[in-house]
């Protein structure tokens, strides 16, 4: 990943291997942005017309490379497409970080890069140019067995133009642009992980090893722990597998005075083959992804560490390998969780839910005064909402909370209900619940009603269902690499500060 940093120089006094600028996109040419226009006047008004030779278009996430041949300090221009703006003439912050994340990638080989797309910007966007430029030099080269060519390596150095680089403001969100910039790093390289190298002891570790670095208290249940603790879902979803399950608990405390707990729930499966009710063998490879709220989970409690918010945070992260063999959860079994509900198994590919119950509640034990959890949980999201919108459903103030951060933060969500009469869905004549309704009508607000029934009475909770924008099966696009993606941890962490000032107030 880059390092960042931030300059108020004028563009004459600078220098680097390439700067970036924004362009929108209007009815017959592109529309300069003041980065651009800064940029033309120091190229002596040739842009416009360079750009119109290469019919660039300020379409989103069109990137235009132009050579400037010492025409001006940088030898490269990208002028990257922002869309169409606003009635206003503005863009988006997220524009601007897709943005920032599409021109990054075009500039491999490029060291030093200049970024003027939050050019006489507000702190939005700001933040938006440095998150996009961060996370969009994202790669996952572990499993490489040569080096990376000079060529297409990202760039090694982002300067970002902003109105004030001595501004203490100014220093304190490139901090937090690349303290959110680490977590996003870790939540992706977990997720991308191999599943014969990430199973759940091994997950464990690397959370273990990741919390302890930035001063959390770590507490790691191995299965015997988990049979005294009466972890039935845990357990069962794990038993079909040699590599054992675990549950993780991540605890940080403030140096002053917590305003709040907040608990955080993920959903751990390390590979989920179904079980018994065995997947279809397309795609079963990205399978790997289904322990992407996990991650996430275990990237934002080091996050909330590292920048030191006034909160107190737990987290509990369940892990299993879902494999089907002679000593598999069966489909009507019948398992009781750790608060004593129990439930009969009707699929045992609906494992997450199950895992997730005895999470939830464990995590409400503790008292939290919000409960966040976010999970792979359904394909029916993806049905729903396609690959880059998540669902969220819970409390009416939570879950409008968890929209209204992922709005800021750039992360798509959609608020959806959990009507009554789909709670019927779930009784079992044998049990207290079934843990998957065979009408696959509205099976993600199932899901979700599975999960309510741990949550304890009074409990303001949310549920985040990432299925569809957890892991990207495509082309990468703006900032988001092809693999994990990085969702939803730019959306918690706007929350729980969000949180943290309402409870102060």
């Amino acid at each position: 990943m880059p390092t960042l940093h931030a300059t108020d120089k004028a563009l004459e006094a600078l220098t680097a291997d390439a700067i970036i600028v924004g362009i929108g996109k209007g009815k017959t040419r592109p529309l300069m942005t003041p980065g651009a226009q800064a940029l033309d006047v120091l190229l002596g008004g040739k842009l416009p017309d360079a750009l119109k030779v290469l019919s660039a278009s300020g379409a989103e996430g069109e990137v235009t490379r132009i050579a400037t041949l010492g025409a001006g300090p940088f030898a490269v221009v990208a002028a990257v497409g922002l869309g169409a703006p606003s009635d206003d003439g503005t863009y988006s912050a997220e524009s601007i970080r897709r943005a920032a994340g599409s021109a990054v990638r075009a500039l491999n080989g490029r060291r030093a890069v200049l970024n003027a797309l939050a050019h006489s910007g507000d702190f939005d966007r700001i933040r938006a140019a440095g998150e996009g430029a961060l996370l969009g030099s994202y790669r996952y080269l572990t499993y490489k067995s040569e080096d990376q060519p000079a060529r297409k390596a990202p760039p090694q150095r982002v300067t970002l133009l902003v109105p004030d680089a001595k501004d203490a403001a100014v220093k304190a969100e490139l901090r937090r642009i690349e303290a959110v910039a680490n977590a996003v790093t870790l939540t992706r390289d977990l997720v991308n992980a191999p599943p014969n190298d990430l199973y759940p002891a091994e997950f464990a570790r690397r959370a273990e090893e990741a919390g302890k670095a930035v001063g959390l208290k770590i507490d790691v249940l191995n299965e015997k722990a988990l049979a005294r603790g009466r972890y039935g879902g845990v357990l069962a979803v794990g038993s079909g597998s040699d590599r054992k399950p675990r549950l993780v608990r991540m605890h940080y405390t403030p140096a002053g005075r917590a305003v709040c707990k907040i608990a955080l729930v993920g959903k751990g499966i390390t590979f989920d083959s179904g079980g018994i009710s065995i997947k279809p063998a397309a795609k079963m490879d990205e399978m790997k992804s289904d322990m992407a709220g996990a991650a996430a989970m275990v990237a934002t409690a080091c996050l909330v560490a590292e920048l030191g918010l006034p909160v107190e945070l737990i987290a509990t992260i369940p892990m299993a390998e879902n494999l089907p063999s002679g000593t598999a959860y069966r489909p009507a079994d019948v398992l009781t969780f750790r608060n004593g509900k129990t439930a009969e198994i009707t699929n045992t590919d609906a494992e997450g839910r199950v895992v997730l119950a005895d999470a939830i509640a464990r995590a409400c034990e503790d008292g939290p005064d919000w409960l966040i959890e976010t999970s792979t949980l359904t394909g029916a999201a993806r049905v729903a909402l396609g690959a880059r919108t998540a669902g969220v459903m819970g409390s009416d103030d939570l879950r409008g909370r968890v929209i209204a951060a992922s709005e800021r933060s750039g992360e798509s969500m959609w608020a959806m209900p959990l009507p009554p009469e789909l709670r019927r869905g779930l009784d079992s004549s044998v049990a207290d619940l079934i843990n998957a309704n065979t009408d696959r009508l509205g099976g993600m607000l199932v899901g979700g009603h599975f999960l309510s029934e741990f949550v304890t009475e009074g409990t303001e909770w949310a549920h985040i269902d990432i299925a569809g924008p957890g892991f990207n099966s495509g082309s990468a696009w703006g900032y988001n690499p092809k693999g994990g993606t990085g969702v939803p941890i730019r959306t918690l962490l706007t929350l729980i500060e969000d949180l943290a000032a309402h409870t102060a107030d």
